[in-house]
């Protein structure tokens, strides 16, 4: 008999997702379609923070490319300590590239706007000194959503769906199963499949 259905068995969505070394390795290895998966994955978020931060948009994107810039230059020196551990490293790379842009602009007074211009900047700057990673729900469901979605062409369209609508979804696996034509059994054998692989690319996913 399946287990009874439970979040405890999913990991909880508190936003401290963490990436393995499996993906950050091809990395390491200058493996392109790595790469692109990490800027696929992580560039949304980054530009997320960025916009937070009051950057116009032209900006933000500028702070993605300085971001990716030093990741490819220092992903050397990152080592995996636990859950969260390289959104963490890459928050402290994006507040450090969003304050130097906030420099920028506090020292451009006429094209911002004079005097007042500059004192918002640097109260944007300030907050963003002693802020931290920890992202909002929008924030944390976008970054688990492409994650799964990075894998979505390794597994069945069916086995997808069932994955999808019990873990992302939070339908009921008996519903889900009724609803797909499959065995309860079926579903959540589903949902350990990806599950296994999203935990090997990204380990503790969701964490």
């Amino acid at each position: 008999m399946p287990p009874a259905d439970s979040t405890a068995d999913i990991v909880t969505f508190d936003g401290s997702s963490s990436t393995s070394s499996g993906l950050l390795e091809r990395v390491r290895t200058r493996d392109p379609d790595a790469w692109q998966r990490l800027v696929e994955i992580y560039g949304p978020l980054i530009y997320r923070w960025s916009r937070k931060a009051g950057l116009a948009a032209e900006d933000a994107a500028d702070v993605v490319q300085e971001v990716f810039h030093v990741v490819s230059q220092r992903l050397a020196e990152f080592r995996h300590t636990g859950a969260g551990a390289f959104r963490a490293w890459l928050w402290s790379i994006t507040r450090n590239k969003i304050g130097d842009c906030l420099r920028r602009l506090r020292d451009q007074p006429q094209a911002q706007g004079g005097t007042q211009a500059q004192e918002a900047i640097q109260q944007v700057a300030d907050a963003i000194n002693g802020s931290t990673s920890d992202g909002s729900p929008a924030d944390n469901a976008g970054l688990i959503h492409r994650m799964a979605e990075s894998v979505r062409a390794e597994f069945e369209d069916r086995t997808w769906q069932a994955f999808w609508r019990v873990v992302i979804d939070g339908q009921s696996p008996a519903h889900v199963a009724q609803d797909l034509e499959m065995t309860l059994h079926a579903v959540y054998k589903a949902k350990s499949r990806v599950l296994s692989r999203l935990r090997q690319e990204f380990d503790g996913f969701p964490s």
